[in-house]
């Protein structure tokens, strides 16, 4: 079982969530979603891989009412996790993936990828959100094949 832990604020980060978990299945594997609030760390950490996603809020930071907290209360017990991180963002440069990819590292974890969205569901037109689903989903091909 994969589990797919996520914070979102407009929805964007959940429908990546959403599809991750369906690209997770597909791989052949179980996936169970979560909104950060509704799982505790210990359950989260009997799984040696899952995924985390949350949006880039204020200054490129992880949103910090659930989010960030639950994310520190990982650090510690990180060591030989492999992790997948994902989230929207609607403004910079997607620096916050980097930043939190860097410490999940730091803190012990093998980051087997990470994927970022810019304004996924805010472009208008339903072509435009068909053709970007199918993009994304080859940009974390590479995150399946983990799974298998």
């Amino acid at each position: 079982m994969v589990k797919v832990v996520y914070w979102s604020g407009t929805g964007n980060t959940e429908s990546m969530a959403n599809m991750l978990a369906e690209g997770i299945k597909g791989a052949g594997n179980d996936a169970a979603l979560f909104n950060v609030s509704d799982i505790d760390k210990d359950t989260l950490l009997e799984d040696a891989v899952f995924a985390l996603g949350c949006p880039s809020m204020g200054n490129e930071e992880l949103e910090e009412g659930e989010m960030e907290p639950f994310v520190e209360s990982l650090e510690s017990e990180l060591s030989g996790k492999k992790v997948a991180l994902f989230g929207s963002y609607g403004w910079g440069s997607g620096e916050w993936m980097q930043t939190w990819s860097e410490r999940m590292t730091n803190a012990g974890a093998e980051v087997i990828g990470t994927v970022i969205s810019e304004n996924l569901f805010k472009k208008g037109a339903f072509s435009f959100i068909k053709n970007y689903t199918f993009k994304y989903k080859l940009k974390i091909e590479n995150i399946f094949k983990i799974f298998k």
